[in-house]
């Protein structure tokens, strides 16, 4: 076998004419405040998990609504297994209007809706020639070729576990290891992709089995082994344990590749399916008072040890359906 290698000083040359150019990344917005630092682009694999229900569909959705809206030249692709292209309009007309969803899904409208409606589903059809949707087969072949017919820079599966990859292969985990290597082989021909994963639920310090977000690290990922590995940043979607109101979610920041890994706090406004960025100068410091965020305030070591204790050793088992918001 021919060995295959570079010196650095084979690569220093373009490197630096690289560094040297100023040339930033290539990141595809997505909102505003907190959410502006999200990292999605050309080469990069997002990760985002969550117990049934927590609203990473309506999150990531949100977020490629958005992405379309603030970058005119995206093309995106969603493959969503559970929910067809209509519910997943249906969610997004809810948080562009302000219309509840419940009165957008059983078509209860009246007088007063008719401007909100009128501008909603305007700005939707101005982004429907970029945004395709695919339809079955649920698999990688499929997606590729559809990806590659729609010319899309982002691929969004939701979610991964019910996407067949090529090949035969052992089991559950093998099937979705090698799915996620190929995602990382489109990541790496220059398209951006979004994972949605499910997780296992973890055991609480009285051995109750939950999706407590608290206990939920990297191996929560529902056979986690290679997403853990293959992706730039992996998320979990929660409550945040420190909200009295519950309607304020933490996008917990488990891993980054390029940077530092923080933790961003949301506000869903669950009947019209939408979230916003907290400004974390607006939540209480609870240094003093033992609370879950003091814990931010240790050195990266204790921070890290922290995760560690808190991490489960194993995942329980899980449902089958996802039955996610």
């Amino acid at each position: 076998m021919t060995a295959n290698f570079a010196t650095a000083t084979d690569l220093i040359d373009a490197w630096r004419d690289d560094v040297l150019s100023g040339t930033q990344p290539t990141l595809f917005p997505v909102g505003s405040g907190e959410l502006s630092r999200l990292e999605i682009g050309p080469g990069l694999v997002m990760l985002l998990g969550g117990a049934p229900g927590a609203g990473k569909t309506a999150f990531v959705m949100q977020l490629v609504i958005d992405a379309l809206r603030l970058t005119p030249t995206l093309r995106v692709l969603v493959c969503n297994v559970e929910m067809s292209a209509g519910v997943l309009l249906d969610r997004q007309l809810a948080r562009l209007s302000g219309i509840d969803l419940d009165t957008i899904r059983h078509r209860r409208f009246d007088g007063s809706h008719a401007d909100r409606l009128d501008q909603a589903i305007h700005t939707l059809e101005a982004l429907g020639e970029r945004l395709a949707f695919v339809r079955p087969p649920f698999d990688l072949a499929n997606i590729a070729a559809a990806a590659d017919a729609h010319d899309a820079k982002l691929i969004v599966l939701d979610y991964i576990q019910r996407i067949q990859p090529p090949g035969t292969h052992n089991d559950k985990r093998g099937s979705v290891n090698a799915t996620m290597d190929y995602l990382r082989q489109f990541a790496d021909a220059g398209v951006a992709v979004i994972v949605l994963s499910a997780v296992g639920r973890s055991k609480d310090d009285k051995g109750r089995s939950s999706y407590a977000g608290s206990g939920m690290s990297l191996a929560s990922f529902r056979e986690s082994s290679e997403l853990e590995f293959g992706c730039d940043d992996a998320f979990i979607l929660h409550p945040d344990a420190d909200n009295a109101e519950g309607d304020t979610m933490r996008l917990r920041h488990l891993k980054s590749r390029h940077g530092e890994a923080r933790d961003v706090l949301l506000r869903f406004d669950r009947p019209r399916m939408s979230f916003a960025a907290v400004d974390p100068r607006d939540q209480p410091d609870l240094s003093r008072t033992g609370g879950t965020r003091a814990r931010g305030r240790n050195g990266k070591l204790l921070s890290e040890l922290a995760d560690l204790w808190n991490r489960p050793a194993a995942a329980d088992d899980l449902d089958d359906g996802e039955g996610d918001a």
